[in-house]
């Protein structure tokens, strides 16, 4: 990909393939160097030449799955997919081979001071989580993920004699025509159990690679991998069962508590899965103006908040970074990424007319922004990203400091915003923490049948979600809502980071409403830091509440509880 470096646009990107033989001379001669080294700073001259010879490789999978998810028919970028799904993992092996030559260096210590602990951690992983036997299943895996991708964007149920893809049937989930939500309810039902067969094998397939590979690393399953794929490294899995029981005693009452509440505003006997997205009963917020009128005030907010985020928005619209528009064959995923040479990240989304437009703007954006203010303040590309959990932090905390701007988007509906947002936020937590238990169930128990797996995840939705019921459908009601759920299959372990991020956004919250520009500076600090920092160092340095001890989550939701309590004294029509 090459273009301008100052006036160039995504869509103006071209793409080659590489040949990875190229970059296995690139490795051979830079273990060489290392090894042959005289001193500290001849390794670290090599990393840092290696970091930037690396990253147009690693771009270019990122320009493919990007372009990919753009479009999943596009045969071009189907083909050079899955050429590198078969070809990047030789590629990652010399990768693992220079870290290697790096860690075993007589100079690693000098490494360590000039670069931090940090970058040896994610050799550490690598190790820990790859090896040379297990290439033919990190490649069907590869595909697995690819073919699970492609389903569930051409997936269709019919509402009205109109197919319509499972991304149009959520817009409707919301509308104030309790007929209209329901039949959509019915039609994603629909779309999804037309796939539940093949589903179901490729998660049977999928279960059983993973846990291959694992034993072949010398693990009992998944489990662990999952953890160290997604850098967990600072709790356990009975840390987490400690932070998923406080969210059973915690967050589940208080989202029954609103649940019960809108079941009054909406005048109905009970609340069915249909109604959930329904708040209010003259419909939910609407926002003000079509696309280009978000785009035009989501500038405005940036500048607004800061001279970096101003700057930082129009980086991404002049260069064509901030993907939004629905089309049909795009992917139904959300994500944020980075091309890391040209210190660029990527948000590819679909604005849908919704309030799920603004939490795009507002966070999905701002999770962008992280990796924008690291890239141009860390030396290495390990580091413009922090890890899964921390970075969920940083884009909800954002999400929530935007309150503040909803009247831009909203205008008398902005109240209406702030709720319906505060008690999505709120109750995706005790949703997390379902779709992370039923990883452990699934990897921990690999003998389960299908369908005892779609069991086992109705009873998790009776722990986690008491207030859920699907109104006669069969197929839902046996479970069958976890096949929408993109992340069990492609993102496995990654789930949890949500639950845990939204905790500490909603404390984070406490402390901008209280000290707003000491908040924000805090703010500024930590997302420079990048990877540098883990998780318990982020959470100590933002002040936040340790959350796997009894009691801390109790403690740093007590300000969002008093938000809901303010929130439901209002008559909201």
């Amino acid at each position: 990909m090459s273009v301008d470096t100052t006036k160039w646009k995504f869509s103006e990107l071209k793409f080659a393939r590489p040949d990875l033989r190229v970059y296995q001379d690139v490795f051979d001669d830079a273990i060489k160097r290392v090894e042959e080294a005289t001193s500290g700073d001849d390794v670290l001259q090599v990393i840092l030449e290696l970091d930037t010879l690396t990253s147009k490789a690693d771009d270019l999978v990122r320009f493919v799955f990007i372009k990919g998810t753009l479009d999943t028919q596009d045969p071009f970028y189907k083909e050079q997919q899955h050429w590198f799904d078969e070809n990047m993992i030789y590629y990652d092996q010399a990768v693992l081979k220079f870290g290697e030559a790096v860690y075993n260096s007589q100079f690693r210590d000098y490494i360590e001071e000039k670069l931090g602990p940090a970058y040896f951690i994610g050799s550490d992983i690598q190790k820990k989580t790859f090896c040379n036997d297990a290439i033919p299943l990190y490649q069907r895996e590869s595909e697995l993920a690819s073919e699970y991708q492609d389903i569930m964007a051409s997936a269709q149920g019919e509402l009205m004699g109109e197919a319509k893809s499972i991304s149009q049937l959520k817009v409707l989930f919301g509308h104030n025509d309790r007929e209209v939500r329901k039949a959509a309810y019915a039609a994603f039902s629909e779309a999804i159990k037309k796939n539940e067969p093949k589903l179901e094998e490729i998660w049977g397939e999928l279960l059983d690679i993973r846990n291959q590979i694992a034993r072949k690393l010398g693990y009992d399953n998944f489990i662990p991998i999952g953890y160290l794929q997604n850098k967990h490294l600072y709790y356990t899995p009975e840390d987490i069962e400690v932070f998923r029981k406080q969210v059973v005693e915690e967050v589940v009452p208080l989202c029954e508590k609103m649940f019960e509440a809108q079941r009054k505003r909406l005048g109905v006997d009970e609340i069915m899965a249909y109604d959930e997205k329904a708040v209010f009963p003259g419909g939910n917020a609407r926002r003000i103006g079509d696309d280009e009128y978000m785009i035009e005030k989501a500038r405005n907010m940036y500048h607004s908040i800061s001279q970096e985020t101003g700057e930082f928005i129009d980086y991404m619209l002049d260069h064509e970074l901030f993907e939004y528009e629905d089309r049909p064959g795009k992917a139904t995923l959300g994500y944020g990424t980075i091309l890391l040479g040209k210190k660029a990240p990527f948000v590819f989304s679909r604005f849908d007319g919704t309030i799920a437009d603004f939490q795009v703007v507002a966070g999905d954006l701002g999770e962008a922004f992280t990796r924008y203010t690291a890239s141009r303040a860390q030396p290495i590309k390990e580091y413009y990203d922090a890890s899964s959990e921390i970075m969920e932090i940083y884009a909800l905390s954002m999400c929530l400091f935007a309150y503040d701007y909803a009247e831009d988007f909203f205008g008398d509906d902005a109240d209406k915003y702030r709720f319906y947002n505060l008690q999505e936020l709120i109750t995706l937590i005790p949703i997390g923490c379902a779709v992370d238990e039923f990883q452990h169930i699934c990897y921990a128990n690999p003998s389960l049948t299908p369908k005892e797996r779609t069991l086992e995840w109705r009873k998790l939705e009776e722990k986690y979600l008491p207030w859920r019921k699907y109104d006669e459908d069969d197929f839902l009601d046996r479970g069958g809502y976890w096949y929408n759920v993109p992340h069990i299959f492609l993102y496995p372990f990654y789930y949890i980071d949500y639950s845990l991020a939204r905790v500490h956004a909603l404390e984070m919250k406490k402390k901008y409403d209280s000290h707003p520009e000491v908040t924000w500076q805090e703010y500024m600090d930590l997302i420079k830091q990048g990877g540098r920092l883990g998780y318990s160092q982020v959470v100590e340095k933002a002040n936040l509440t340790p959350l796997f001890q009894e009691g801390a989550v109790a403690k740093a939701i007590s300000y969002a509880k008093e938000m809901v309590e303010e929130y439901l004294e209002k008559d909201f029509k």
